[in-house]
């Protein structure tokens, strides 16, 4: 035992001799000890192109390396280094990383990373991550990551974010975050979010929210929302809601399509389906509702066409039914404006 214990420390130490034999020469690849030919095989040092087992203290302008590469600690001029299959490392950085790559602190790569990338830390990619993702802080790629992907505290991705993502604290993208994306606190994309997206406080997109989406306090689109939408607070969208769409205040958007339920209330300008609140509905002036709506107070500053039912309706023009307490029709012959219990107007 206490000589396998010896085996790799001594191994680590010819390698960091090797690399020191040569240390005045320009190619990385003279201070290296290739066993049984140069570039294959055994290689101790700092080779610069190599197939099979390759064991290095400190890398430096690394070409290309197939199969097992076991270092201590990378730098900076490595930035057009390729790695293929194993690399074992305490920090790490690569032009490329394809394969599985385990830093104890960390793996970054100029360019991609591609397989199962862990860093205890963090692992990161100047353009792309790919694959099966894990950063013991967090993880992210200047422009896509894809893949099943978890960070500790966040995931990140400066263009799209795709497949199964986790974030301690957050999750997102600049682009589009696609399929299952959860954030302890919030779930976003500047662009599109398609999927099953849950955030811990909020979720939104900058476009298009579709799906299955959920968040404690809020969750909300700057274009559309279509699919299950459900929030703590409220669900807001800056043109279209469509789809079932709970909020545990509100609910609305300029247009609204399907079921919407707000615990106090619900709205928009055009509303066609299942309206419901326990406070109030309202369209805005010259908006439209088709369909049903059922609050205290139903205020349809524009034409109802369908059923309004609630303590106090308000229609200015009324293609329906009226049940209330109090049926107001503004546009209604004289002494059928106001009318308790019931107010019908059919064109």
């Amino acid at each position: 035992m206490n000589k396998i214990n010896l085996f790799f420390p001594v191994l680590l130490a010819l390698a960091a001799a090797a690399g020191s034999v040569c240390a005045g020469e320009n190619r990385a690849s003279s201070g290296s000890l290739d066993l049984p030919a140069h570039g294959y095989g055994l290689s101790i040092g700092n080779s610069a192109n190599f197939n099979g087992l390759r064991i290095n203290f400190r890398d430096k302008n690394v070409e290309r390396i197939n199969g097992i590469n076991l270092t201590i600690w990378g730098s900076d001029q490595n930035k057009t280094a390729v790695v293929n299959g194993l690399s074992l490392s305490l920090l790490h950085e690569a032009g490329e990383l394809n394969g599985i790559s385990l830093g104890a602190l960390g793996m970054g790569a100029e360019r991609e990373m591609r397989g199962v990338n862990v860093g205890v830390v963090g692992i990161g990619a100047g353009e792309s991550l790919a694959g099966l993702n894990f950063g013991g802080i967090g993880l992210g790629a200047g422009e896509n990551v894809s893949g099943v992907n978890l960070g500790g505290i966040g995931v990140g991705a400066g263009g799209n974010l795709k497949g199964i993502n986790f974030g301690g604290i957050g999750a997102g993208a600049g682009g589009d975050v696609r399929w299952i994306t959860v954030g302890g606190l919030g779930a976003g994309a500047g662009r599109d979010m398609l999927g099953l997206n849950i955030g811990g406080l909020g979720v939104g997109a900058g476009r298009d929210l579709t799906g299955i989406s959920l968040a404690l306090l809020g969750a909300g689109a700057g274009r559309n929302m279509s699919g299950i939408n459900l929030a703590g607070i409220g669900v807001l969208s800056g043109n279209a809601l469509r789809g079932i769409s709970f909020g545990g205040i509100g609910a609305g958007a300029p247009r609204v399509q399907g079921l919407a339920i707000g615990g106090v209330g619900a709205g928009g300008v055009y509303l066609d389906g299942v309206i419901l609140a326990a406070a109030f509905v309202t369209v805005a002036d010259d908006g439209r509702l088709r369909g049903f709506s059922a609050s205290a107070f139903n205020q349809i500053k524009g034409t109802q066409s369908g059923v309004a039912l609630g303590i106090v309706n308000y229609a200015r023009r009324l293609n329906g039914v009226q049940i209330g307490v109090i049926n107001y029709v503004r546009d209604n012959p004289k002494f059928l404006k106001v009318l308790p219990v019931l107010n019908v107007h059919l064109d």
